[in-house]
């Protein structure tokens, strides 16, 4: 009974992975995708207790008890603005498990294993810690522990090569001749200290593709794990996510019109010492703010209205307020719009979460390519929080390094609105060009405070004029 039911249960497990991802691809459906993706996972963890070389759940069971509380409080008590963070941890604990799974077969049966299986766990083992220590300089620069800066050396890239081929051949070595010796102590280090001299380099601005890639890595991971260990459902879990992940990426750094080798090797995010003075020169040309009521009279008679969220209304958790913008402006006969960058806050699709939370109509969000061109008609471009992704010095600026990163074209409307803390440079340290136009309007303040002032300027109005 127990080898008919584990393969039923691997094989279910497989097909809700593969729906529930296929559900993910449109936010009608991604609740449910989710949903059954959990229901996937459940059934691989019961195929997987019930394999016959488990004979003591006594050190299982607590820590699997102990890691859903975990990843229970995680998930209900932090804010979206620390999911990319979130998401690094999960990619670095992920990959430590498969680094440590890996290092026990290897201890347990290295005189034993067979070339196939020996060279999937140096794939699994190298893999796994290379994306574990990544995953953690990931989290650490978006949490602001580490510098966001990319920090560069010289000789960065021969030293990266060299640590990475050293790896390989070490690996290689004990496909070749597996023995319990130094070497595979020796492939962890050197695998662990590429992992973090690979992330080291890479600056904020491309830190979104960055986690992508090593989700694929550990993904991939994943995978190997699967072939070492003969569990189809790690297989097919580890070949989904390896693969989805290696797509976003490309999706990713086409959006910010990079290449793999120049995000990883290039350092972007660092700007020169031209583009720094020429960010010094931004700062010292004027700009020009309004207060709520000001911005409410021309919001007021603008007829279309474009709005671009960014990471300072997933900060300031406005998205609900700027929906009540959206709704009096609606019923002033406005049409308004979101548009969305792809690399918008932190991580792919963090703003269509959010707007998605305060029940925006998924018809009225639309993606770069599809609502650029309408900027030029737009009466008001309303922009909460969101820098790099609009900032003109991405065409106009060769020294900038975010330059030849499409951006959303808010500079055609014809009035921009600012909803910003302050001036400071967005995350890829580049000073926006666009705040310093005779058309912008800066709102200065916390984004949800001022979306407040609006909707109390706006219902003002609409009193006054019943």
């Amino acid at each position: 009974m127990r080898d008919l039911v584990i393969p039923l249960l691997y094989l279910v497990s497989g097909t809700l992975f593969i729906v529930g991802l296929r559900g993910l691809t449109h936010p009608r459906s991604a609740r449910r995708g989710l949903l059954l993706a959990v229901i996937g996972m459940a059934a691989a963890v019961v195929g997987t207790l019930l394999h016959p070389e488990i004979v003591d759940l006594r050190w299982i069971l607590p820590a699997v008890a102990l890691g859903a509380v975990i990843g229970g409080v995680m998930a209900k008590f932090m804010p979206m603005t620390a999911m990319p963070e979130r998401i690094a941890l999960s990619h670095a604990f992920g990959a430590l498990a498969a680094a440590l799974v890996g290092t026990a077969e290897y201890y347990d049966h290295a005189t034993s294993l067979s070339t196939f299986v020996a060279t999937a766990l140096m794939c699994e083992v190298l893999l796994g810690s290379v994306t574990f220590t990544g995953s953690l300089m990931a989290f650490g620069k978006l949490k602001g522990i580490l510098p966001q800066r990319p920090t560069v050396f010289p000789g960065q890239q021969a030293v990266n090569l060299a640590l990475f081929t050293a790896a390989v051949l070490v690996a290689l070595w004990l496909v070749i001749s597996p023995e319990t010796d130094v070497r595979f102590p020796a492939l962890l280090v050197l695998a662990a200290l590429f992992g973090l001299l690979l992330v080291v380099p890479i600056g904020g601005a491309d830190m979104p593709t960055v986690i992508s890639l090593l989700n694929s890595y550990a993904g991939v991971s994943g995978a190997a794990m699967g072939l070492v260990l003969d569990n189809k459902a790690l297989i097919v879990a580890g070949a989904l996510d390896g693969a989805s992940g290696f797509l976003l990426s490309v999706m990713m750094s086409r959006a910010m019109n990079r290449s793999f080798r120049n995000v990883l090797f290039g350092a972007f995010g660092q700007a020169t010492a031209s583009a720094q003075a020429g960010s010094g020169e931004a700062q010292d040309q004027p700009v020009r703010s309004a207060g709520s009521d000001e911005a409410a009279m021309i919001l007021e008679t603008a007829r279309e209205v474009i709005i671009v969220p960014g990471y300072g209304m997933a900060v300031a958790q406005a998205q609900h307020r700027i929906k009540e913008v959206a709704e009096l402006l609606e019923d002033r006969g406005a049409r308004v719009r979101y548009a969305i960058h792809p690399v918008a806050g932190r991580m792919p699709g963090h703003m269509n979460v959010l707007l998605a939370e305060a029940d925006v109509p998924y018809d009225r969000i639309l993606d770069m390519d599809e609502i650029n061109n309408d900027f030029a008609q737009a009466d008001v471009a309303l922009v909460v929080g969101a820098n790099d992704v609009t900032n003109p010095a991405a065409r106009t600026r060769e020294d900038s390094p975010i330059y030849g990163m499409p951006i959303l074209d808010v500079a055609a409307a014809r009035t921009v609105m600012v909803v910003k803390r302050g001036m400071n440079a967005g995350f890829a340290g580049v000073e926006n060009e666009l705040y310093h136009l005779d058309k912008t309007l800066m709102l200065f303040g916390d984004a949800k405070e001022v979306a407040s002032g609006l909707v109390r300027e706006l219902e003002s109005q609409r009193t006054q004029r019943v």
